[in-house]
């Protein structure tokens, strides 16, 4: 057995294509295309590829990117003041604050004081929530992309037996809550999980976002099973690899996505996308 890959670049790409064609068509009715606001604070040099990314997006489906690069010892209440005025102007339809931030800066005290309304990162308390009670709005970009790309490939979510790996506020738990959207029976496994190895061995869906070289061995993969890796991990030598061993998985899954060019394009899709969204939610 050979695993299908999934391109999620290629899937991204139609989805970017998709929102370009929409918010044409809001020009050509006379109305104006959504704006995000990229807030990055301080030059780590993985946070500023992450923003030209996405600035780069911007410019390819329409979305106005106003652009906020900030030092890297900006005072919190600072901070505060921005997102304050971002919330308040009407021409900004998303706020978005590259992590990880600067250590005298509470990440989860900004998050929370972004309007939920324009979270288009779908971090804020309000948003998961939402989503935890079956009533989603703006949808965390990763794993509301997981789901956009397996459904893309028609793979019925319904009833399978899924295993997270890892519990973050922005990627693990609400992965979670995405596939118990979805139907899915879910797992989720984290550093106090005493048998990784035998929670995986029995899934059909392994979706791994603990953000470790190599945590998974290609032989604890059901056989049939679909991969799902959002690990991104930077190797001594200078390689980009997942949380999972992938030349090994692949020989064993039915389905898998690569690292890179699997679930990040699909992130950076997925909040072009909440971005218009947030902007139709509004009534602009």
């Amino acid at each position: 057995m050979s695993a299908q890959i999934i391109n999620g670049k290629a899937i991204a790409e139609e989805m970017l294509d998709q929102i370009k064609s929409r918010i044409n068509q809001r020009l050509n009715s006379g109305k104006r295309a959504p704006s995000l606001a990229v807030i990055l604070v301080g030059a780590d040099p993985a946070s500023s590829i992450y923003v030209r990314n996405k600035r780069l997006a911007c410019e390819k489906v329409g979305i106005n990117s106003i652009a906020y690069d900030l030092v890297s010892d900006i005072k919190e209440s600072e901070l505060f003041a921005l997102i304050q005025k971002l919330n308040e102007d009407e021409t900004i339809d998303g706020i978005l604050v590259q992590s990880p931030l600067p250590s005298q800066i509470d990440e989860k005290l900004i998050i929370e004081n972004i309007n939920p309304t324009k979270d288009v990162d779908g971090f804020h308390p309000y948003n998961i929530g939402r989503l935890a009670i079956r009533q989603p709005t703006l949808r965390s970009c990763t794993p509301f992309g997981v789901i956009k790309m397996l459904n893309s490939v028609n793979i019925e979510l319904k009833g399978l037996d899924a295993v997270v790996v890892g519990v973050s506020n922005h990627v693990g738990r609400p992965m979670a809550l995405e596939l118990l959207l979805a139907g899915c029976t879910v797992t989720s496994c984290h550093r106090h999980t005493k048998d990784l190895q035998s929670n995986i061995a029995r899934a059909d869906l392994v979706v791994a976002a603990a953000g470790k070289a190599g945590l998974i061995k290609g032989e604890w993969i059901k056989p049939g099973a679909i991969v799902v890796d959002i690990g991104i991990n930077r190797l001594d030598s200078g390689k980009i690899c997942g949380d999972v061993d992938f030349e090994s998985a692949k020989d064993r899954a039915a389905w898998i996505t690569p690292v890179p060019g699997g679930v990040g394009p699909m992130t950076v899709a997925t909040l072009m996308e909440n971005t218009l969204l947030a902007m139709e939610l509004r009534g602009i």
